[in-house]
């Protein structure tokens, strides 16, 4: 990372209200060290924020470049509130947790996780997991542009070979009822659109119209 990541971290209080409460006293080392290791990595930790339901509007103000999930115990719910907060403005989430179920793991990358990490964090494997996490994001964004370039230039190639037929069928109209040629047909077609600012196809369909109702 050359330059110096925008993160958002999405991770519960740190506050233990319960001193006598161990689990939550060791999940709140364990973000604490997560962050610590983020800032020592030179990463930008701009905001931490719970998942809740005002996250994406958050997430929308800040433009983070990479959203870590510190959870544990409610990590389904954690990952549903990020996942729906970024549904419309994707970006590499990695998802640190010690919830080794392999359903939520699942969960994870099929709801487009970058890296689902469980446990052993440690500072010096937090950089490399980053830029993984990121340069897996990039390749699959530019996948998914290329697939949707893809889509566009078969639904472009299927709308004009749709336009040809009607183009053609005008064509064919004009040659059977005025008995011209299809060069002159096309001409004809031709003239009539640019006379009256039209697309050569809307002509077509005109007249394909028109004599649907003289039929």
């Amino acid at each position: 990372m050359s330059e110096a990541l925008r993160i958002v971290v999405i991770s519960p209080d740190l506050d233990v209200p319960d001193p006598e409460d161990t689990h939550a006293l060791d999940q709140a080392e364990r973000s604490r060290s997560l962050r610590i290791g983020l800032l020592e990595n030179g990463c930008n930790l701009i905001a931490v924020l719970p998942a809740d339901a005002f996250l994406q509007e958050r997430l929308g103000q800040l433009q983070p470049d990479m959203i870590i999930v510190d959870a544990e115990s409610e990590a389904r719910d954690a990952l549903e509130h990020v996942v729906m907060a970024t549904r419309n403005a994707r970006r590499p989430i990695v998802m640190f947790t010690n919830d080794n179920d392999s359903a939520t793991a699942r969960a994870a990358v099929t709801a487009g996780v970058s890296a689902y990490i469980v446990a052993g964090l440690s500072a010096e494997r937090i950089r490399p997991i980053l830029d993984v996490a990121l340069a897996r994001f990039q390749h699959e964004q530019a996948l998914r542009q290329e697939l949707a370039d893809t889509r566009s230039e078969l639904d472009e190639l299927n709308a004009a070979m749709q336009d040809r037929k009607v183009i053609d069928r005008a064509k064919t109209l004009l040659m059977q009822r005025q008995q011209l040629s299809e060069e002159a047909a096309y001409a004809k077609l031709r003239k009539t659109a640019m006379d009256k600012n039209l697309k050569l196809v809307d002509v077509a369909q005109r007249m394909l119209d028109v004599a649907d109702l003289l039929t």
